[in-house]
């Protein structure tokens, strides 16, 4: 399960260690519990803290992900954004 909470602190500009100061934990203990297995209970905490839904803090897959092969050069493609980049770098020459 991969979480978005470091990628929230950042849009909001908050530290994880302020982050940890608002629920009540310490650092260390706030990222292992990002790393490793957060109960819901801590998932509840953090989502309440930054102030955003639950499911906020749950990185989203991509619809997108594949392999392009263009003018012998292998491209991993995981986003649009990605996909979009590749096309025009290549309209362009």
């Amino acid at each position: 399960m991969e979480l978005r909470i470091k990628e929230i602190c950042k849009e909001k500009g908050i530290t994880i260690g302020e982050l940890a100061e608002k629920i009540g934990m310490m650092r260390e203990s706030l990222s292992r519990t990002i790393n490793g297995n957060p109960t819901l209970e801590s998932l509840e905490k953090i989502s309440n803290a930054l102030d955003v839904p639950i499911t906020e803090l749950f990185a989203q897959k991509q619809p997108i992900f594949g392999v392009i092969i263009l003018n012998g050069i292998t491209h991993r493609i995981e986003s649009f954004e990605q996909l979009e980049a590749l096309c025009a770098t290549y309209k362009e020459q």
